[in-house]
């Protein structure tokens, strides 16, 4: 991206390859959160791009697997 992503996107953090939504900007910094919620990191704003609708399927579906009763990753 050339901008900074607004709050509320789903964007992927290139250097991790983490898929997570905008949650805001603090300093230099793009904070994101998982799909489906957790602990938010900070990503460079040249390293942050939109999510592709491939992405936020496979990071919904990665969320509901972990959900499931028999794996209990997720409450």
């Amino acid at each position: 991206m050339t901008t900074t992503p607004p709050v509320g996107v789903y964007a992927v953090d290139i250097r991790s390859g983490r898929v997570g939504i905008v949650m805001g900007h603090e300093g230099p910094y793009v904070q994101m959160r998982p799909f489906g919620g957790g602990r938010e990191w900070d990503a460079e704003p040249g390293d942050v791009r939109h999510a592709t609708p491939s992405e936020r399927l496979s990071a919904a579906t990665a969320y509901t697997n972990a959900r499931s009763r028999s794996r209990g990753e997720v409450p």
